[in-house]
């Protein structure tokens, strides 16, 4: 992959069916935007994304020394997880509810809540540790920059994700309704299994 728009892309995709899924990020963010207005949801993602960014540069320092020999098992671990990812997405849209999110307020500040909501979420480790670090591989292959540039387009489908949760939720509304939301994960998850399987078939080839 040598394309920064194709990296870009997929990038945003790939983010945008993470940030949809439930998880405390999201719980956070809806929670917050109760009390705080329209703007917790930028503010929740970017204590996200801090900690994205560090494991980031932790990930760029270790694989610059590791033998190439790594780069093949990383990145079957990493199609791999798509797959599971995308089953599990897919079997949770069946039930999901998005009025369930709205149970309780929270008065704790955003960018510490999404920071802390991320680092104690175990999905949030495993997804780095798989998919993350083979799209970070791959991205290397074409230097920095295009590493960067996966890392920048993951990071734009928080935002404007988390963004739209706040805004939806600050004017007294949802965004998407439940047949909505769980039509729209059943699609992410398809799409996160299907570029599982392509991922690991470009390997096999």
């Amino acid at each position: 992959m040598n394309s920064y728009a194709a990296m870009f892309g997929l990038a945003f995709l790939i983010g945008l069916s993470g940030a949809l899924a439930p998880g405390p990020t999201l719980v956070v963010t809806i929670k917050t935007s109760l009390r705080g207005g329209w703007t917790t949801g930028p503010k929740t993602t970017a204590g996200h994304v801090l900690l994205e960014l560090g494991i980031f540069i932790l990930v760029l320092a270790g694989f610059s020394s590791a033998p190439d020999t790594l780069s093949a098992p990383i990145a079957a671990a990493g199609g791999m997880a798509l797959i599971i990812f995308g089953a599990v997405t897919l079997m949770e849209s069946r039930k999901l509810s998005t009025g369930e999110l709205l149970k309780e307020e929270s008065t704790v500040n955003p960018f510490f809540a999404g920071f802390l909501s991320s680092a104690a979420n175990p999905y949030f480790w495993i997804w780095w540790l798989t998919v993350g670090s083979a799209m970070l591989v791959a991205g290397l292959q074409g230097g920095i920059l295009l590493a960067a540039t996966f890392l920048v387009g993951h990071a734009l489908a928080d935002f404007t994700w988390y963004t739209l949760v706040s805004i939806a939720i600050h004017r007294g509304c949802t965004i998407l309704s439940d047949r909505g939301y769980r039509t729209t994960l059943a699609l992410c998850g398809v799409f996160l299994i299907g570029f599982g399987m392509y991922y690991l078939s470009t390997l096999l080839a």
